[in-house]
């Protein structure tokens, strides 16, 4: 008689979860409660997701506290931030806090990478292989990627002939150790949410810094604040309710849209908003914003030209002006992610900081000490940051080599279009959910919102199943198909649809959810 399948595994589990980040650590807490044998298998080395690969100088959090948080009771009533936007160290060692509130550890497997996981029909059971030879048996397989958890590396020709002394870094694979900068020439490829943070770090103690930028950050100000703790103790009464809030709105904080449309307010009305918001400062000039900004092109506009005359007022140069601040939008407002700056701008008034426009003048190929630009230049570098972010929501969970019930990878089921249900799950792979899945709202929601949201439904899914002692769930075709219709046809209602970004996967040269069209292209999360 042969032994079970389970015997040649390491572990035999109810649910296997991939990822040790906020969506991560939040199942298995949701597992636990419903007593079931689970496990998260994790390539870092500690816990924290994104948070624990992302110590790049400068990274920080760009959502305010308290809705950047658990709302376990148990965690926040015993913890105080110190900052209103959270640096990674404080983020670390909010993850620390919660390892010693929920002892989250003992249940992980920390320096596991994920390689293939097969759906075995003859049993309804998944076989998942990590890299390190560890592999597991599980009914039940949550994938807690996140958005941003396989770097993208453009391919730049000579990028390995480099020589510069202080190397070359993806800022999501920034060395643990740091990287000592003080008087050397740095080179920044990308001015996304981390080329902004690392601009405005670096650019202190750089003796020179070269910024390579193809398209303008529309970054808002980020209003840094000190947070003490009796002011925040004072305040927890209140953190229940901002919680629950947090699912009632549009992007999982605790503030929404505007009651009004742009136009049927005053101009005295839309100015007094505007500029409130502007003193807010954070994600508020969008989110708060009149809640036709994202629809209305005329509107959108009109918030643009507000934005652009005050990050104007702080740039010295006229043609550095028109390089981060156009007078013409180069895109809508809020259709590609702006960040969060306190002094990005004021950065190029600097003597040491030189902005190259890739557009006009292109990078042509990476040469042993430094990069060489159309104009025949060579920008002689120590180091060489690469700022170009992720292969975005889809990528992580297309990095395994998942197959389902008929053979094929889910990469190549996805090659053609995604499809899935409520962002959750898809056809062909019973047992297989998604949290910050493609076509879930992963780009333009809290993450710690969208965590436990999603938490939640998997959860109560799997509760469901087990006392009833269900064997398989999966979405139907015909589910699947509709849903990407909906957020297709809700996607062609919105300004978003009109740039080429990660939301869309187009930052990726090749990806087949990337057309030569914005209106042709596919939608990766959903409003």
């Amino acid at each position: 008689m042969n032994p079970p399948p389970e015997a040649f595994s390491d572990y035999d589990l109810d649910v296997l979860i991939i990822g040790a980040g906020f969506s991560g650590i939040y199942q298995l807490y949701k597992c636990r409660l419903l007593n079931l044998r689970a496990k998260i298998f994790e390539a870092g080395s500690d816990l924290g997701g994104v948070w624990y690969w992302n110590c790049y100088p400068g990274a920080r959090v760009d959502v305010p506290v308290p809705s950047y948080e658990f709302t376990l009771r148990e965690i926040w009533e015993d913890w105080w931030w110190t900052e209103r936007y959270p640096g990674q160290e404080e983020i670390r060692a909010y993850f620390a806090h919660v390892e010693k509130k929920l002892d989250i550890k003992k249940d992980v497997c920390f320096d596991t990478r994920v390689t293939e996981a097969c759906f075995d029909e003859s049993h309804n059971r998944w076989t998942v292989h990590a890299e390190d030879g560890i592999t597991a048996r599980s009914k039940f397989l949550v994938t807690c990627l996140g958005f941003g958890s396989k770097p993208y590396i453009p391919d730049i020709p000579n990028l390995s002939l480099f020589r510069g002394s202080c190397g070359v870094h993806h800022t999501a694979r920034w060395p643990r150790e740091g990287v000592d900068i003080k008087g050397k020439r740095v080179g920044v490829i990308g001015t996304g949410a981390s080329g902004v943070q690392i601009v405005q770090t670096l650019s202190k103690t750089a003796q020179k810094m070269t910024v390579f930028q193809r398209t303008p950050n529309l970054a808002m100000p980020m209003r840094q604040t000190r947070l003490d703790r009796e002011t925040q103790d004072k305040e927890k009464h209140l953190y229940p309710i901002l919680h629950r809030r947090k699912r009632q709105t549009a992007v999982g904080i605790h503030y929404d849209f505007h009651p009004k449309k742009f136009y049927d307010a005053s101009p005295e009305e839309r100015l007094l908003l505007l500029e409130g918001l502007w003193k807010t400062g954070g994600f508020s000039y969008i989110f708060e914003n009149f809640n036709d900004v994202l629809t209305n092109r005329a509107a959108n506009e009109e918030v643009y030209a507000f934005w652009r005359d005050k990050v104007r007022e702080r740039i010295k140069d006229a043609e550095l002006r028109e390089k981060l601040a156009p007078n013409i939008p180069i895109h809508a407002m809020g259709a590609k992610r702006s960040s969060l700056e306190m002094d990005y701008y004021d950065v190029y008034n600097q003597s040491n900081v030189e902005l190259v426009d890739v557009n006009s003048n292109s990078i042509v190929e990476i040469t042993p000490n430094g990069i060489r630009t159309e104009d025949g230049r060579e920008h002689e570098l120590d180091l060489l940051v690469l700022a170009t972010g992720f292969d975005s929501v889809t990528g992580g969970i297309t990095n395994i080599n998942i197959v389902g019930t008929d053979g094929i990878s889910i990469k190549e089921k996805w090659k053609d279009g995604i499809h899935t249900y409520l962002g959750l799950g898809c056809a062909g792979f019973p047992n297989l959910f998604f949290v910050h899945g493609p076509q879930s709202p992963t780009a333009v929601c809290i993450g710690p919102t969208c965590s436990e949201t999603e938490g939640d439904w998997i959860a109560e899914c799997i509760r469901v199943m087990t006392t009833n002692n269900l064997a398989r769930i999966e979405p139907t075709r015909e589910a699947e198909i509709g849903w990407r219709e909906e957020v297709m046809k809700e996607a062609s209602t919105r300004l978003i649809n009109t740039a080429k970004s990660w939301y869309r996967g187009a930052n990726v040269p090749g990806n087949p959810f990337n057309h030569p069209e914005p209106s042709e292209s596919e939608l990766i999360f959903a409003m």
